[in-house]
């Protein structure tokens, strides 16, 4: 990407992400059917519009671009278009906060396959096998 370019500029957050708190965010995003898959395309490098569609059977490009433009605000990616006049490309990167936040979701994701092997009972009890040096621990 080059940026001195005049025919290329990029688009970050319109507010300031810190004034939202992580909480809310990490909400917003996870409690969206689109947006967990997005963010895992675009941090497994997936970043032109048209390839995100073909890689999430089922989206349309009115939902894709809500959830884009939602995570722009949020300075979770941010969005580069190379070209002055149409047809421009246009491309979405996770940001440094963007790939922080890919953290979370990613823990969220052991966590779920923790439960989903059995090694979190109901009651919040890990099970031996899956403690390091065989402790149990209470959560």
């Amino acid at each position: 990407m080059v940026h001195d370019d005049p025919s290329t500029y990029t688009t970050r957050a319109t507010h300031d992400a810190k004034a939202i708190p992580v909480a809310s965010m990490v909400e917003s995003i996870v409690g969206c059917k689109w947006s967990v898959g997005l963010l895992r395309l675009l941090a497994d490098g997936c970043s032109r519009p048209s390839a995100i569609l073909r890689a999430s059977t089922g989206l349309s490009a009115k939902v894709m671009n809500e959830r884009l433009r939602k995570m722009l605000r949020f300075g979770i990616v941010s969005r580069t278009v190379f070209g002055d006049k149409p047809p421009v490309e246009v491309e979405y990167v996770l940001t440094p906060f963007g790939r922080r936040f890919i953290g979370i979701i990613d823990e969220v994701r052991r966590l779920q396959e923790a439960v989903d092997r059995g090694d979190i009972l109901e009651s919040g009890v890990i099970r031996e096998e899956a403690t390091p040096r065989g402790r149990l621990t209470r959560r």
